[in-house]
């Protein structure tokens, strides 16, 4: 964050005056105290000298990721706003992304999109002491892409119960991961597990063992005791 200087009758009008140049609250700016000045004599009239101070914005989560976000889209050529909301109890950022050409950030199955959360979630925990989960979305596609993890679960889970098999889904990042699992860990029929490294790590649907037991035929030829046959026929002949 680049420094400025500011030149004011007093200190405390050039904290001021720097707060405005910066945008922000004078409880955001840091700042040094380059000239005290003084109020001279008579009123000012003679020897006075102004105060001087060079100050700068106090750099925020917010301000680290807005900044290298704003740098990787200046260099792809790209108009995009950023917002930015933080909820600290839960010690979320959530980034939302508005602009043309979106397509472009969401990538394929989200992987552009997933890319820069990984660096945004770099940036800002660099220095933090306690973690900050940092969700990135544009055009709501994180929540389209949930609905559609969901359904696909669902739709897994009905095959297998019908084929009895197990199934494997193509690989998937940890969150989408989590959507499968979330999707179905109250099945009765049906359980989920990772299996595989990243990136080819991947969710396993399978038939739960107590529903793998092969079911007995519904109907079962009884084997007839030995002679059973002969001793039919005498007990006719014998009438």
């Amino acid at each position: 964050m680049e420094m400025i200087t500011v030149t004011a009758k007093t200190v405390e009008d050039a904290i001021t005056q720097a707060s405005l140049q910066l945008g922000v609250s004078s409880d955001r700016i840091q700042y040094d105290v380059v000239e005290k000045g003084s109020a001279g004599v008579l009123g000012g009239l003679f020897g006075s000298k102004p105060a001087v101070i060079r100050a700068k914005k106090i750099e925020t989560v917010d301000d680290k990721a807005v900044d290298f976000l704003n740098s990787v889209f200046d260099a792809m050529g790209l108009a995009v706003d950023v917002e930015v909301k933080m909820n600290e109890e839960e010690k979320e950022m959530d980034v939302n992304l508005t602009g043309e050409e979106m397509g472009l950030l969401i990538g394929k199955r989200g992987q552009t999109l997933d890319s820069l959360q990984y660096l945004v979630s770099l940036v800002v925990n660099k220095e933090s002491e306690d973690y900050l989960r940092v969700k990135l979305d544009t055009e709501n596609y994180r929540e389209r892409r949930k609905e559609t993890l969901e359904t696909l679960a669902k739709n897994i889970a009905y095959k297998v119960k019908r084929t009895r098999r197990p199934v494997s889904l193509e690989p998937m990042n940890p969150y989408e991961r989590r959507i499968i699992h979330s999707a179905l860990q109250n099945d009765k029929y049906v359980f989920t597990k990772s299996e595989g490294e990243e990136p080819f790590r991947h969710v396993v649907i399978a038939l739960k063992k107590e529903e793998r037991r092969e079911r007995r035929p519904r109907y079962e030829r009884r084997e007839r005791p030995a002679g059973s046959e002969n001793s039919r026929y005498r007990s006719s002949s014998q009438e």
